[in-house]
């Protein structure tokens, strides 16, 4: 399975403490350049930077065509991580882009998961217990993360509110 991942989903999962379970879910995660330079270098001293440069089951793969990236970020008028993950998503022909960006998801196809389905899916596989729990801390940690989302998704899972 090939999942391309932005910077948001590994910067948002890590401050909450569950940027594990995306190996767990997916055997490894495929990053451009831009994003490891926006997560592991500009992140430098923050807990994810260190995790993302040394994790094994991330791999950083460049785009094949790096010509395209300025054209399509001026286009879709996105971050130039955002665009490198969506081209390099279609160059690989991948299975799933996990990004948070609401105009990124929208620039993206129908393949886009957010924290919030990598958190759901990780409770029907039972790797988190709470999942109203993982909600508090998405919502506290500052995360832009929709309340009415959080709220929809225990709703579906028969749980309590927040």
């Amino acid at each position: 399975m090939k999942i391309v991942a932005d910077s948001s989903p590994l910067i948002t999962l890590a401050k909450i403490s569950q940027l594990e379970i995306l190996p767990r879910l997916y055997r490894s995660i495929i990053i451009t350049p831009e994003v490891y330079g926006e997560v592991a270098v500009a992140g430098t001293g923050l807990a994810v930077a260190a995790e993302t440069a040394t994790a094994k089951w991330i791999e950083v793969h460049p785009l094949r065509d790096t010509a395209r990236l300025a054209g399509a970020q001026q286009e879709l008028g996105l971050g130039i991580g955002e665009v490198s993950v969506i081209l390099l998503a279609i160059e690989l022909d991948a299975d799933a882009l996990l990004m948070d960006d609401r105009a990124g998801r929208r620039a993206a196809w129908n393949d886009t998961i957010g924290c919030v389905g990598v958190l759901e899916e990780a409770f029907r596989l039972k790797l988190i217990p709470d999942l109203r729990a993982a909600y508090r801390q998405l919502f506290m940690s500052g995360a832009f993360v929709s309340r009415r989302i959080l709220e929809q998704s225990l709703e579906n899972f028969n749980l309590l509110p927040l």
